[in-house]
């Protein structure tokens, strides 16, 4: 019987295979800086747990493949504030690299912890794989929603690149399905203007999907212009695609059948194949687009219609 895939609503510790339970912690596990007991050293609430033990800070190096880039200021500000007032109520996540430590989860309140000087920090150490530690650094952030749509891009893209796994194995790994990870991944497709605006939230995944149907670079970057300059709806973009001079739109009316038609068609299409599929119509003639990534995809799609390599 095949092992039911992990889903991220089990919890980071879940996905942790070290033999270990982490426990729940029900009060700060680090002292609160200046109130009886020093956090810069000692025996604190984690050094009886296994697994767990109190750090240098100085010995803690981030994990290069540390998927978020962006540590907003005042997120951080925030958190150092929290930690000032209540202590540390979750350790970071740790392994052994040499005589050093490198995180696999927790970077922000590494940071916090730099920026209150305090010199130990709780860590749970464990035993860790390169391609575990980059899957793991993951799965925390897609947990937390703290990454934004060109950030999980790049996370998955590094999973498939350095470590050389299928799509569907990336998924597997972080608990997702492959056409999320698929879809994610079309957005590297995008010009890295347009990329620059997803990633900051200037325009939606959504805008970003309406985009991609656009197959002419230039002016795809125009169209991602106007949407932004325009503030205009996903909705509104895609009138805008549709009504443009000399265009075809994406959708087009086909005898006896309308818009909804089309794109109910285009679902169908998608969901089938397990592909991201584009239908354009016209009474006389059409095509049916349909996207897929690198060799294995394309494998797998033309499994999908009856026609395996």
């Amino acid at each position: 019987m095949a092992t039911p895939k992990s889903r991220l609503g089990r919890g980071l510790g879940a996905l942790i295979n070290s033999g270990t339970t982490p426990p729940k912690v029900a009060s700060p596990i680090a002292p609160k800086p200046g109130a009886g007991g020093s956090p810069q050293g000692g025996a604190g609430p984690s050094d009886s747990l296994p697994g767990y033990r109190e750090v240098a800070v100085h010995l803690v190096e981030p994990n290069p493949y540390q998927p978020r880039k962006d540590f907003p200021e005042e997120a951080l500000a925030e958190l150092v504030e929290s930690i000032r007032a209540e202590g540390l109520l979750q350790p970071i996540v740790v392994r052994n690299v040499g005589d050093r430590f490198q995180l696999i989860a927790g970077e922000r309140r590494w940071r916090a912890f730099q920026q209150l000087r305090i010199k130990t920090i709780p860590a749970r150490v464990m035993t860790s794989s390169d391609a575990s530690s980059a899957t793991l650094a993951l799965i925390e952030n897609l947990q937390r929603a703290d990454l934004n749509p060109l950030e999980e891009a790049h996370g998955y893209a590094s999973l498939i690149r350095d470590f050389d796994l299928t799509q569907d194995a990336a998924a597997q790994r972080v608990g997702k399905g492959r056409a999320t990870v698929a879809n994610s991944l079309r957005l590297l497709s995008l010009e890295p203007e347009l990329q620059g605006y997803v990633g900051k939230g200037l325009l939606s995944v959504g805008h970003a999907k309406v985009l991609l149907g656009v197959e002419n670079s230039a002016e795809r970057l125009l169209f991602g212009r106007r949407a932004l300059e325009q503030g205009l709806s996903v909705r509104g973009l895609e009138e805008l695609l549709r009504h443009k001079p000399g265009g075809s739109g994406r959708k087009r009316r086909m005898p006896g059948a309308t818009a909804t038609t089309l794109s109910d068609i285009e679902k169908r299409l998608t969901t089938h194949l397990g592909a991201r599929t584009t239908l354009k119509h016209s009474p006389k003639r059409g095509r049916i687009i349909i996207e897929y990534q690198g060799n294995d995809d394309l494998s797998r799609v033309l499994g999908k219609l009856g026609l395996p390599l």
